[in-house]
């Protein structure tokens, strides 16, 4: 089956997304955290509702839009979710202004405060050669993590809305908030979504899958010093800062982010904030295999047990709580939902990619609420910054994907 999907208005939707300040914040008691965010998903329930799909429904409970797709066929087929988050990250959001670069031919992108996009240094911008590349104007993010996976769900209900021919079973649509500072699922109602497996839209490679994700654990360690005058310091004074060396040179040396890869895990000084009073660290732990991870954890209570041995009283405390866990756990008793993936990604003429993702999604606990979800790309480059890329045929690619998994899977060829 030939899809053509229409980029002209699938560019206009990110542009119009990507331009709404939806940057999230941490530690604030609102949901969303922000009120551009609610910008947008209040857009987006007027844009659904003029599509067609049902049960269009902005929760204020917890910020997230959803809709409904039903089937269009008798045959029992499987029923799954397409997910993409409504926040950008922790970079300048403020009047982003997107530019449209037709028949992108690799040569250099200069911005006028001096940033510069060049194949040089970022090679990734090989694969854009041709597309029509989108990016910021360098002084902000350009909002591709995660609006080009919104583009591309918005862009696959209209799709199968405009095209009855294509039998689906019934499809469900989420948008929601504060991904990027890691709260936004911890509210999601997997009850109320209901579908078989979801996916959501969240890494860049046009035909990545990714189902395995990191166990991840935060550690905030609080060290008690005792602060006198330097000057008559000698046998009482006891450094907070330097403590906190201590801990971080207790660790494992090349357990870290910076040396490690693939299924390698690691411990992280994320915070070091201190005097010689008192001083804060926060860690974060992280490991793929459970077993690994649950020792990672051992490994750190037990060094701060022996960091305060010497002393009359615990001069470290410590509050861990554990963040999420690999969805590859539970995605491994039924694979079916990589092998719809996998077959929808040929459908549209790439090669699969399945790889671990050193990180976590939405996917990640919404997999642990009981809905199956693994990630799937969403065409850009260059995360979190002012060097961020997509192109217009990439987030075509991820609405035919959508498409033709939707088609394979009412068809029921997929083993």
């Amino acid at each position: 089956m030939t899809i053509h999907i229409d980029l002209p208005q699938l560019q206009a939707d990110f542009i119009r997304y990507a331009k709404v300040n939806t940057r999230s914040y941490p530690g604030r008691d609102t949901t969303p955290s922000t009120p551009g965010q609610t910008e947008l998903a209040k857009l987006l329930v007027a844009q659904l509702k003029d599509l067609g799909l049902q049960d269009v429904g902005l929760n204020p409970a917890n910020g997230f839009v959803t809709a409904t797709l039903p089937a269009n066929t008798d045959k029992p087929t499987k029923s799954f979710g397409i997910i993409a988050h409504l926040d950008t990250a922790d970079y300048n959001a403020e009047n982003v202004q997107p530019q449209v670069h037709p028949n992108y031919d690799g040569k250099p992108i200069h911005f006028d405060n001096g940033l510069s996009l060049t194949v040089e240094q970022f090679p990734a911008l090989k694969r854009y050669f041709g597309q029509t590349l989108i990016t910021g104007d360098g002084t902000t993010l350009l909002g591709v993590d995660d609006k080009a996976g919104i583009a591309g769900a918005v862009a696959t209900a209209r799709y199968l809305l405009a095209h009855p021919e294509v039998k689906h079973g019934l499809i469900k649509f989420g948008f929601g908030p504060d991904e990027e500072i890691g709260t936004g699922a911890d509210k999601f109602d997997a009850k109320g979504f209901a579908t078989d497996f979801a996916y959501t839209l969240d890494n860049g490679d046009p035909g990545q899958i990714e189902y395995e994700t990191f166990n991840a654990a935060q550690a905030t360690v609080t060290i008690e010093g005792t602060s006198v005058h330097p000057g008559e310091a000698k046998d009482l004074m006891i450094n907070a800062n330097t403590l906190g060396r201590q801990l971080d040179a207790a660790l494992p040396l090349f357990d870290r982010p910076e040396f490690s890869d693939g299924h390698e895990g690691y411990f992280l000084l994320l915070k070091f904030h201190g005097e010689i009073s008192d001083a804060q660290l926060v860690y974060i732990i992280r490991d793929f295999d459970r077993q690994k991870f649950d020792a990672r954890k051992a490994y750190f209570m037990k060094t701060i047990d022996e960091l305060n041995t010497p002393f009359d009283h615990p001069r470290f405390k410590v509050e861990m709580h554990d963040q999420y866990y690999n969805m590859a756990d539970i995605i491994n008793k039924d694979p079916y939902p990589l092998r719809l993936a996998e077959a929808g990604i040929q459908a549209a003429g790439m090669t699969p990619k399945t790889i671990p993702f050193r990180g976590g999604t939405d996917g990640s606990k919404i997999t642990y609420q009981g809905i199956p979800t693994p990630n799937l790309f969403n065409g850009g480059i260059n995360f979190h910054g002012p060097y961020e890329v997509v192109s217009t045929e990439a987030m075509g690619k991820i609405a035919e994907t959508l498409v033709h998994m939707a088609e394979l899977n009412a068809a029921g060829t997929v083993d």
